[in-house]
């Protein structure tokens, strides 16, 4: 019988369609076919870009040069501008403000065939120390009140070039989703006097049967409200609301989660497109007690349709308990 599960942070209800059980073959996932043509990304095309923000290069090599490993630019069709102040004016009912922000791209290796899951662990480790420099450079604009990470990987999950990349976007208003994750583990704090999230924690790696991965650090779970078949999430073992707080060793235990986890789904469903969202606290971090960051990896193996849009709910075909098995269990 199909199961309604609520998530326990934001009250979200899932579906977890048990009568419609899908394995990985059964989603029948076609691997990226390369492109091909001109990368704006590759090394010697430094020009084609608008001037890095940011590389990690040898000393003395000079910017917009090749040489780099990672490379931060602005994007050349930003959704947002970095020019210009708020301007938030009242139009009758309506509130408007000027379209105000940053929107990056993390280039996240120079060779143009290489995926996040084919990169070593070290350079998985310069990329999300890249996210920290940005984060923190941003939220030194007082304009800012929250910065997004995200990577689209495949074009299907909304990446317009194949070139690896992630990208990140500073806003001036903190979104409705985040604020839905800080008032559900507020309240949960509130109630209970500890944090959703290391209570998640917790309890996954006792129960042990979404766990997917695990180092001293970092527990790789299917979420027991999975949203799409083979969702992850990797949390920190370790309470903290944000990202940039922390330690040099945190990001490298980060990398070999990640690496692992990627590399299985790349195993599990022959390299399937995927998000992935970086979920940290505000600018103004007024959540230090209740909020714990952690990154959400969504592959791209089902489509969000007309009940989705109009209940709110999502329809999942693979319980998370299967998945968690699935991956666990891949040897890589």
């Amino acid at each position: 019988m199909p199961e309604l599960r609520k998530d326990p942070v934001t009250s979200r209800w899932v579906i977890i369609a048990t009568e419609r059980a899908q394995r990985p073959s059964d989603f029948g996932v076609e691997p990226e076919i390369s492109r091909g043509g001109f990368c704006p990304f590759c090394p010697g095309f430094e020009g084609k870009t608008p001037r890095e923000v940011m590389a990690y290069r040898p000393n003395g090599s000079l910017p917009d040069t090749p040489g780099w490993w990672v490379r931060v630019v602005p994007n050349k069709f930003p959704a947002l501008m970095i020019e210009g102040g708020l301007g938030k004016v009242g139009y009758g009912m309506f509130d408007r403000m000027n379209g105000i922000g940053a929107h990056e791209v993390i280039i996240e290796t120079p060779r143009h065939e290489a995926t996040l899951s084919s990169l070593t662990e070290k350079e998985i480790v310069d990329v999300f120390w890249a996210y920290r420099d940005r984060i923190i450079d941003l939220s030194r604009d007082n304009r800012f009140q929250y910065i997004l990470v995200f990577k689209n990987h495949g074009s299907s999950a909304g990446a317009s070039l194949e070139h690896s990349h992630s990208q990140l976007i500073a806003l001036p208003i903190v979104p409705k989703q985040v604020m839905e994750e800080l008032s559900g583990s507020a309240d949960y704090y509130r109630y209970k006097d500890r944090c959703v999230f290391c209570d998640m924690v917790t309890q996954e790696s006792t129960e042990g049967t979404r766990v997917i991965y695990q180092n001293e650090d970092f527990l790789v779970v299917a979420p027991y409200s999975s949203r799409f078949p083979f969702e992850i999430w990797v949390l920190p073992k370790y309470h903290n609301s944000s990202y940039v707080e922390a330690q040099k060793i945190h990001y490298e235990r980060l990398a070999n989660a990640f690496s692992i986890s990627l590399k299985k789904l790349d195993r599990a469903l022959n390299k399937p497109p995927y998000n992935f969202i970086l979920h940290t606290a505000p600018i103004k971090n007024q959540c230090e007690a209740h909020y714990h960051w952690h990154f959400e990896i969504m592959p791209k193996l089902t489509k969000v349709a007309g009940f989705e849009w109009g209940s709110g709910f999502y329809i999942n075909p693979t319980p998370p308990e299967e998945a968690a098995k699935f991956l666990c269990d891949l040897e890589i």
